[in-house]
């Protein structure tokens, strides 16, 4: 195996890193991963290849994706990580790729109870692993390569290599998934911020802004879990001063979070008459478009005006449009 040369004056891994983010919006979400991990092959050589997120908590992979390895080899990962001695020193060197040679020699590896009831089944000789952990989220991202050939030692430079990617592998993957999620319309503010939740409310992926404005609104709340429930599918609920509204994605949540506002107070019915009356339609030119009465206009903007604490049309329009002239 020859060592990876650049043909450019740039380097491989500045190339590699600048192709990531160039590519965030061209190459599908579902698909990033895959092609991330495909295209790393010209920063460092590898038989196989995996690429797992999941929640600390519970060391399970939410997803993954794999180059050149079989399907079942993440479960496999999965009921051996307790008997895994890299796995404690890549918990110990957060960002650092790990290699197994510098955990276990050779003799000791391929003797091992770890070598025989997982990486032997798999033709897997030489592994080097960088594991990223957010403390607030609990959420991990584990990059692992692998090759079958003993003789192929992972060197210092891939080491050096891999480190470099991973931080940038692992952040324009977030970025590329909440950049199609901001540009998918959905009822939510251009200020709101968004995560992915399982079904049992662990975290997928997580917006900065959306952790730090849990740790305002929610301060001591459990790690790792969100500090409410979910509302109904497509519907808004207000906790604590936050809006929160949760929409489905496969067999995740989206759930995006924002800070209540004065409309966000009112109900459905309250914002849709607020907003009609304050397009300049009268009583009975907003119920014919909502479909109700117009005393039950006037009704509801009577408690509307209290809830607001305005007290004339005007005073309604500046908080819809609040740099309209």
């Amino acid at each position: 195996m020859q060592e990876l040369k650049p043909s450019s004056p740039v380097d491989v891994v500045d190339r590699y890193i600048g192709r990531l983010y160039r590519s965030a919006l061209s190459v599908p979400p579902e698909g990033f991963r895959a092609w991330a991990l495909d295209e790393l092959r010209q920063v460092v050589e590898f038989d196989g290849a995996l690429w797992g997120s999941g929640s600390l908590p519970r060391w399970q992979f939410h997803t993954v994706a794999m180059v050149g390895l079989p399907e079942e080899f993440p479960r496999a990962l999965e009921q051996t990580h307790e008997i895994n001695p890299i796995v404690p020193r890549i918990l110990a060197n957060l960002g650092a790729p790990v290699d197994m040679r510098s955990v276990m020699p050779d003799a000791r590896f391929f003797r091992s109870e770890i070598y025989e009831q997982c990486f032997k089944r798999f033709d897997i000789s030489r592994i080097l692993s960088t594991l990223h952990l957010d403390p607030r989220s609990g959420l991990y991202s584990l990059l692992t390569l692998y090759r079958k050939d003993r003789k192929q030692v992972f060197s210092e430079q891939d080491r050096q290599r891999q480190q470099r990617a991973t931080f940038h592998l692992f952040n324009a993957a977030s970025h590329a998934f909440f950049l199609h999620l901001m540009r998918t319309p959905t009822d939510r503010p251009a200020e709101s911020a968004a995560a992915a939740i399982d079904r049992e409310g662990m975290f997928h992926e997580a917006q900065p802004r959306f952790l730090e404005m849990l740790e305002k609104y929610f301060p001591g709340r459990a790690p790792y879990t969100l500090p409410f429930a979910l509302p109904p599918k497509g519907e808004t609920t207000l906790v604590n001063g936050l809006c929160i509204r949760c929409e489905p994605l496969a067999d995740f949540n989206y759930v995006f979070i924002w800070p209540a506002g004065a409309l966000d107070r009112l109900t459905q019915r309250e914002r849709e008459i607020v907003y009609a009356v304050a397009h300049g339609l009268s009583f009975k030119q907003a119920a014919r478009r909502i479909g109700i009465a117009p005393s039950t206009v006037a009704n509801h903007l009577y408690r509307i005006y209290r809830k607001l604490g305005v007290c004339s049309r005007s005073e309604l329009a500046g908080l819809v449009y609040p740099t309209a002239p």
